[in-house]
């Protein structure tokens, strides 16, 4: 009986022996809560999250039932830009900093501090050896021996870092090391042959990090073909990184390609955008069922530069020539703009009237604007005001089928259409459509 009440205290005892993650962000003013979560391949599993104190410190306790494995630290929104990886082994306390311009890094934690060394030793040798070809020394002696400096420091790490989740890191970012020495052309053509010789994208612990995605990345946007112009040299790029990961799984491949398509949508590279989804990322889709994937990948490409503009009916309007016709059937400009607003939006009530001040001696551009509201009483009133526009009622305001076929998140919202109804560009304001027209004209 005694023996039974002393298992019955020890239990809690063991849920509530723990290790802990702490540490200070800097400047402590700029940050205010910490989120923590246990990263696997496919999804993030909230841990805990963290007060981050008036001084920056900041603590998570982790009870036994945590186990050992990546986990990310978000510290701002949005979480995937504002966040960094830590390796908990389960057997010991993680203690860091945080600074906003230097990063983060480890006082208490083998694990962390290992990785984070062998990335600063390495670091440094790659700097040794861009150095030495931007010297154009004929040194080859010298050259061979950072050559087997970084030999020998990869197998150090290798060695140090057995039985450790960093071990998988270290081995994965195994650089190519040359046997002899070699003039710059060939060093980095070979560089390139063998960027992916040590990397595994079926590795569980490598996709539940960041590691695979900025291999990509670094790849895809870092590793250049003088003969391609920067388009063809990424797709061709692409084509290299798919093929390497061409085993994994498709909700692996789904991420890492997703994330290199939101990068070409946000540099506005539409070719590149479009070419992942057409040749990798829809297919993926489909065989996941990812409706919503495929559904951002469609539209996306039919708003595209060049893409006809999606159709839709003019309504009922005082002008007798559009009277009950669609977008695609009128013919009253070389250009149009096409503006999503609403009378219930501050920015469009700022922007609206300076388009139309713009617009005033354009004789050969058209406005079209397409109101989304709620209810119609102040549009009829307001719209009166911009008599020199083609007026639409969009009704339903978010949930018009007008705005969803034209991705309407936001007003306002520009297009520039040409004469044949097709999209030439999507200004982000009305600054942006004032420089689009102020550029053309120059070029003419």
């Amino acid at each position: 009986m005694k023996r039974l009440i002393f298992i019955v205290f020890l239990i809690p005892g063991l849920l509530i022996a723990q290790h802990t993650i702490k540490g200070v962000f800097t400047p402590a003013k700029e940050y205010n809560i910490a989120l923590l979560y246990k990263v696997t391949p496919i999804i993030s599993e909230y841990v805990a999250n963290a007060e981050i104190q008036p001084d920056g410190s900041f603590e998570f306790k982790l009870d036994s039932t945590i186990t050992k494995g990546v986990f990310r630290l978000v510290y701002a929104v949005p979480q995937e830009d504002y966040n960094f990886d830590i390796l908990y082994n389960a057997k010991e306390d993680i203690e860091l900093s945080f600074n906003s311009e230097t990063g983060v890094s480890y006082s208490q934690s083998v694990e962390n501090k290992l990785l984070s060394s062998y990335t600063t030793s390495m670091s440094m040798v790659t700097q040794s050896i861009g150095n030495y070809f931007r010297q154009n020394s004929g040194d080859t002696l010298a050259l061979s021996s950072i050559f087997k400096t970084q030999k020998e420091t990869q197998l150090s790490y290798e060695e140090a870092a057995e039985g450790t989740i960093a071990l998988e890191f270290i081995k994965a970012n195994k650089p190519f090391t040359p046997k002899k020495a070699l003039d710059v052309k060939s060093y980095v053509s070979q560089l390139k042959k063998h960027y992916f010789d040590h990397v595994d994208f079926n590795n569980s612990i490598l996709q539940s990090s960041s590691f695979l995605d900025e291999k990509m990345l670094n790849y895809v946007f870092g590793m250049t073909t003088k003969s391609l112009d920067d388009t063809e040299n990424y797709k061709a790029n692409i084509d290299v990184v798919c093929n390497e990961m061409k085993d994994a799984p498709n909700e692996v491949k789904r991420i890492l390609l997703y994330d290199l398509w939101q990068q070409m949508v946000d540099l506005k590279i539409e070719s590149v955008a479009n070419y992942i989804s057409e040749k990798y990322l829809m297919d993926i889709a489909v065989a996941l069922n990812d409706q919503e994937l495929l559904h951002t990948l469609i539209l996306y490409k039919d708003l595209s530069n060049g893409s006809e503009a999606p159709d839709f009916a003019l309504g009922h309007q005082e002008q007798k020539n559009i009277d009950g016709k669609n977008l695609l059937d009128i013919n009253l400009a070389k250009t149009y703009v096409l503006v999503f607003w609403s009378t219930g939006c501050s920015h469009c009530l700022d922007e609206v009237p300076q388009l139309q001040e713009f617009m005033k001696s354009k004789n050969e551009i058209k406005v079209i604007a397409v109101a989304l509201e709620d209810e119609p009483s102040k549009w009829n009133e307001l719209s009166e005001t911009y008599s020199e526009f083609i007026h639409v009622y969009g009704e339903g305001k978010w949930d018009n089928k007008i705005g969803d076929d034209y991705g309407i998140t936001s007003t306002p919202t520009y297009f520039v259409l040409n004469k044949n109804k097709e999209i030439i560009a999507k200004p982000e304001n009305f600054e942006g459509v004032q420089a689009f027209f102020e550029d053309s004209k120059k070029e003419e």
